[in-house]
């Protein structure tokens, strides 16, 4: 089924529910032994029971398997009805890799929450594109979940506001007070000190409220599906979501103007850039969003620069391809489609 045809949605997640963990790419299981241990943890302690994939604790280089065997590790948790929440434990470079050999069925038939972020957008945007299923681009168990208090409690905080309690009404994000993308404490048994904190930026740039589906995640991933059968269509008045990480401002540039040269820019009616973990501006002194802007070339689409939802902690939670509303005004973000059953 296309991304354009009814949505599926899964159920809200319940403490005491299996959450299945996969390495689509990255073999962080086995490089970050002490942080992963520390997500592990951290899950359990909150109630959950955790099923590893079949790949957990394996290396091939520069990622955890081959193609058949991560792909068979996705499709085994998938299939498996005890497994409410399937999450990666981090990103990469090669979920594409995946797509044609993934049991679609097996989710139109047991829809259940899809979670990650980063590499993991191939899979969330695939999934979408070929069954409708709501996913949510969140934390991962390892690169989130095993990051040290008080950070990683702001993260779940979100992860389970939107995933675990269900809301009569639109809901409404709060913004984290502050926010960082200090590389420090990965894999340490212990923190070394407690990271740089700033003071949030996120800025409202525009007025009036806009509502539309949301769609999207990491640009740079996105640009590994662009024109396949596992990119969603992006339709008229859909409000864009994306972000990136570690790249330099010569990259960025390049990523945005993609999407202008495929029309997007004329099809979606705002924009949500999440903030950009250690961007390399090459001395310019520009952000991301100053090269957006020049990109635009004048063209009127609101910008929120600086959503929580990207690398950075803590991390919000963000269903994908369910509406939305951005207040410009009050410089708020709310929810305000269906998105779990």
């Amino acid at each position: 089924m296309p991304s354009s045809g009814t949505p599926l949605f899964p159920p809200a997640l319940k403490t005491g529910d299996t959450i299945g963990f996969f390495s689509a790419s990255s073999p962080v299981t086995a490089t970050a032994p002490n942080r992963f241990a520390r997500g592990k943890d951290f899950l359990r302690e909150k109630g959950f029971v955790l099923k590893p994939g079949l790949l957990t604790g394996e290396s091939d280089h520069y990622r955890s398997g081959s193609v058949a065997r991560r792909a068979e590790e996705l499709n085994q948790l998938f299939r498996d009805p005890q497994v409410r929440c399937v999450m990666s434990t981090i990103g990469g470079n090669n979920t594409n890799s995946l797509l044609p050999y993934l049991d679609y069925d097996a989710l139109r038939a047991d829809p259940k929450i899809i979670i990650g972020y980063s590499d993991t957008t191939a899979l969330l945007a695939g999934i979408y594109a070929q069954t409708g299923l709501i996913t949510f681009y969140g934390p991962a168990l390892v690169a989130s979940f095993g990051e040290f208090p008080p950070l990683v409690d702001e993260t779940y905080a979100s992860f389970t506001d939107v995933l675990m309690n269900r809301h009569d009404a639109p809901y409404r994000y709060s913004l984290p007070s502050h926010w960082t993308d200090e590389k420090l404490n990965w894999n340490d048994i212990a923190p070394v000190r407690a990271k740089h904190l700033y003071a949030n930026n996120c800025r409202f740039l525009g007025k009036g409220r806009i509502e539309g589906r949301v769609i999207g995640g990491n640009l740079n991933t996105l640009s590994g599906i662009w024109g396949s059968p596992y990119q969603p269509e992006i339709r008229q008045g859909d409000i864009l979501f994306v972000e990136d990480s570690l790249l330099n401002i010569a990259t960025v540039e390049r990523s945005f103007s993609m999407l202008k040269l495929n029309g997007v820019f004329d099809r979606v009616s705002a924009i949500v850039l999440g903030k950009h973990e250690l961007f390399d501006d090459a001395g310019t002194g520009r952000q991301p969003a100053d090269v957006l802007l020049e990109i635009l070339n004048g063209q009127d689409i609101p910008l929120v620069d600086g959503f929580d939802c990207c690398h950075t902690h803590p991390m919000l939670t963000l269903p994908l391809g369910v509406d939305i509303a951005v207040d410009f005004d009050r410089q708020q973000i709310h929810i305000t489609g269906q998105y779990l059953s």
